[in-house]
């Protein structure tokens, strides 16, 4: 969030205060464990908003999650639990039935725009400007 400077788009609650946070986080949802299952912020706050006094929390990661969270399972070599996390944990925990749908991911360089269109205004989606290694594909 501080990184270069303060970020506002990188704000959400609460707040990982130190790196070793961050890493639990990482470790508990790439863990395997059922407890753990993907969220995403799909209710963007406007630029106006973050960068305001108000500093609204959230991080808008809907139009990148899937491929933000496969780079992350990558990174932390669990590539092979990213389908649990994803679409398996959550609607057991909630006893729903699985989706029998599938998606498909493919391994090439996808670059996130700095700005999406998103309620009728701009959003800075996480990773804006940066180029991810997967791509929803259907």
């Amino acid at each position: 969030m501080f990184e270069g400077g303060i970020r506002p788009h990188f704000y959400c609650l609460p707040v990982a205060k130190r790196e070793l946070h961050r890493q639990a986080l990482r470790s508990a949802a790439t863990s395997g464990n059922p407890k753990f299952f993907l969220g995403t912020d799909s209710a963007p706050h406007g630029i106006e908003a973050k960068e305001s006094d108000c500093g609204c929390a959230g991080i808008y990661n809907a139009p990148f999650a899937i491929e933000s969270y496969a780079k992350t399972f990558e990174e932390e070599g669990a590539l092979d639990r990213l389908e649990g996390f994803a679409s398996e944990y959550g609607p057991r925990f909630y006893g729903l039935p699985l989706n029998p749908d599938f998606i498909t991911l493919e391994r090439v360089a996808t670059p996130v725009p700095a700005r999406v269109a998103a309620a009728g205004t701009e959003v800075v989606p996480f990773h804006a400007g940066e180029v991810l290694d997967w791509r929803f594909i259907g």
